[in-house]
């Protein structure tokens, strides 16, 4: 059984993708930008809460999977400047310090909106 999860970004059906699918007990959350609420960018020139933002998305897609933090075993951070790493490093910690998934930090040329300076992906696995 496939389980697409949505997010509301007006990207999805113009790209054609869902946020994350779950497949049996597999989760994948695709790229993740820091849309704000109402749109446009959250936290502009501000890497830790771009990422904080990432993450909340990330989150609320990983419990309408019916999943929680701890699912995860995967972490991808990826930045327009890898010299920034640790403010990203530190939003991610506070939520995964405990759950510690095999993570990877790469630099990247850009993203598709220009403001955003850092997109994350999250594979998860219900262990249940």
């Amino acid at each position: 059984m496939r389980q697409l999860v949505f997010s509301g970004s007006p990207l999805e059906p113009r790209i054609g993708f869902s946020r994350a699918v779950r497949v049996g007990s597999i989760l994948a959350v695709a790229g993740t930008a820091p849309i704000a609420p109402g749109g446009g960018v959250a936290s502009p020139g501000d890497v830790y809460g771009q990422t904080k933002r990432c993450l909340e998305i990330i989150l609320q897609a990983i419990a309408d999977a019916g999943l929680g933090p701890q699912s995860a075993v995967r972490t991808r951070v990826m930045l327009t400047d890898i010299a920034r790493w640790e403010e990203a490093a530190r939003a991610h910690g506070e939520i995964f310090s405990k759950i510690r998934p095999a993570c990877t930090f790469v630099q990247v040329s850009g993203f598709i909106n220009q403001g955003w300076l850092v997109e994350l992906e999250a594979d998860c696995v219900d262990e249940r």
